[in-house]
């Protein structure tokens, strides 16, 4: 699950302070997305995304600049140097019931916030203190294998958010990921 990587990442100073403000004031704070699916495959990013355990109260308590994206779903940017990072609480989801947007969040753990992720390329989490990957459905073999996964059972997944199926085209496209079968 925990792997350590050596990596010459380029990760901007304002999103190491973000990652770092929320470490020393005692929260889980982790790189996710497609950042990390990115900066694995040597590619320059420009959106970075933090998942983490701090509540949006506790975050807009930490940073003098921050924009409420969705605070019922947990989801604040923070600015720094005039760069917008998107912070978010780990969390959990209700149904869908629009194909599109859950009915409810509810704050959770790490697990719980990986669990919810469409692909498994895209729920890959980096601890920049330790320089450790946490990979919980095999997102960093899917990677190698330039295979894209639905987390999950992809019927469900594709129910809860259309838009998935079209992510799954897009990352097919860009990136020359096959799609796995059941995905397909």
């Amino acid at each position: 699950m925990w792997t350590r990587i050596s990596a010459n990442w380029v990760i901007p100073p304002e999103v190491k302070s973000v990652l770092i403000g929320l470490a020393d004031a005692g929260h889980d704070a982790y790189l996710v997305g497609g950042c990390v699916r990115d900066l694995l495959r040597g590619e320059k990013v420009q959106d970075f995304d933090v998942a983490t355990s701090a509540k949006p109260d506790e975050v807009e308590r930490l940073f003098p600049q921050v924009i409420e994206v969705g605070r019922a779903f947990g989801v604040m940017k923070v600015i720094q140097d005039q760069r917008q990072i998107e912070v978010a609480t780990f969390r959990g989801e209700g149904k869908y019931t629009d194909h599109r947007h859950p009915t409810s969040v509810v704050f959770g753990d790490i697990k719980a916030d990986a669990e919810r992720r469409d692909f498994t390329v895209n729920a890959i989490y980096f601890d920049l203190k330790t320089q450790q990957i946490l990979d919980f459905f095999g997102g960093l073999e899917d990677l190698r294998q330039k295979r894209l996964c639905a987390i999950g059972d992809p019927r469900l997944r594709f129910e809860e958010d259309a838009l998935r199926l079209l992510r799954a085209i897009r990352f097919s496209a860009r990136f020359g990921f096959a799609l796995e079968e059941k995905t397909k």
